[in-house]
């Protein structure tokens, strides 16, 4: 059903479909509107599911970690300083194999505060185990969740459904929304691999030495191997039962004959892509690359998406302190590369001015 809805609303409606048993929250700019809208859906009764408001972003994913451990569907969400907040926990939940599906609503990190979009909370998380799945629309964040929790269960692997802040949680857009009864048919209920159960205690998380250490985040990178199939796999099962091209790995657009290409993730690809557009008016042969799934990184397919390129730029949203330029540029296999941030109005003449100093600079053939 097609609906006018603001991005944390379909979400909102996205996780309750998927019949999450435990819901575990703490209010945070800018996913706030996400776990209030189910709160109100469990108060209603609308939703079947035991909703905790907790003390803070610790202790939301210290109960999703007892819950899903217990064998229930988890769920919570979270941002920003949030997340590092509860950054001890959410390396346990990778480290035990909890199939949690957490929203990350992208939002910068202070000091100074700044509650307004950049990637750097998410990628403070990049190597705890979690698959960071990055959403360029309100759509695809909808379609994203419902695709996490099967991800998730499939490889009892946590995942990180990143959305960005205020571009995407407070605007509203036009969504398709399934119907409970299609999501049904595409997330089977949920089958833990492991349970805590009090008549046959274990212990889960003990302190274990080097040996079974390394054992353990061996079997966490090949979970990330595995993902890079199970995602496409996902993909094109949600495809076909909803009628809709949404996740994967990568996303290219104009990239086939593309002597530039423009590598992003999140919304910034709509202003993007509709720059492209407007560069191929003009004769460039300009494309973009969008990244889906930045945790595990799909180097394949990179690599082939950009094998034809004569220059790549790479935009991201997660300043860092660094050496050198706030611009880098260089070459690699003899393609020239530049690199650089957006964290200021990025009307589609700031990335076209992007493109012109990029074209400008390259050296001819």
């Amino acid at each position: 059903m097609l609906k006018q809805i603001e991005g944390s609303r379909a979400v909102a409606e996205a996780v309750a479909m998927c019949r999450p048993q435990v819901i575990c929250a703490y209010p945070i700019t800018p996913q706030t509107h996400i776990v209030e809208a189910l709160s109100a859906m469990v108060k209603k009764e609308d939703l079947a599911a035991e909703f905790l408001d907790v003390e803070s972003e610790f202790a939301a994913m210290s109960v999703a970690i007892g819950a899903s451990a217990a064998g229930v569907r988890a769920y919570t969400a979270t941002a920003s300083q949030g997340l590092l907040y509860m950054s001890e926990a959410v390396w346990n939940a990778a480290g035990l194999g909890l199939p949690i599906v957490m929203t990350v609503a992208n939002r910068a990190i202070g000091a100074p505060i700044n509650i307004w979009n950049d990637h750097s909370d998410a990628m403070s998380q990049r190597d705890a185990g979690w698959l960071q799945l990055y959403a360029e629309t309100s759509q695809e964040a909808l379609d994203l969740h419902i695709q996490a929790f099967r991800i998730a269960e499939e490889l009892s692997v946590p995942v990180m459904v990143c959305m960005d802040g205020f571009l995407l949680t407070h605007a509203s857009e036009r969504a398709d929304i399934p119907e409970r009864a299609e999501v049904d048919a595409f997330l089977p209920p949920y089958e833990p691999r492991q349970v805590l159960d009090p008549g046959e205690p274990v212990s889960i998380g003990a302190m274990v030495g080097p040996e079974a250490f390394t054992e353990v985040r061996y079997l966490a990178y090949e979970r990330m191997r595995q993902a890079l199939g199970v995602i496409p796999a996902v993909q094109a099962d949600f495809g076909a039962q909803f009628g809709r091209d949404s996740g994967g790995l990568v996303r290219p657009y104009r990239t086939e004959d593309a002597e530039t290409v423009v590598v992003a993730l999140g919304s910034v690809l709509g202003t993007i892509k509709d720059t492209v557009d407007e560069l191929r008016a003009d004769g460039r042969k300009v494309g973009v690359l969008g990244i889906t799934s930045f945790r595990p990184f799909p180097a394949a397919a990179v690599y082939d998406a950009l094998a034809g390129a004569r220059r790549v730029v790479v935009l991201e949203r997660a300043p860092r302190p660094r050496i050198g330029r706030h611009r880098d540029r260089g070459r690699q296999g003899g393609r020239e590369q530049g690199h650089g941030h957006l964290h200021r109005d990025r009307r589609p003449r700031r990335p076209r001015g992007h493109q012109e100093v990029t074209a400008r600079s390259a050296p001819g053939p």
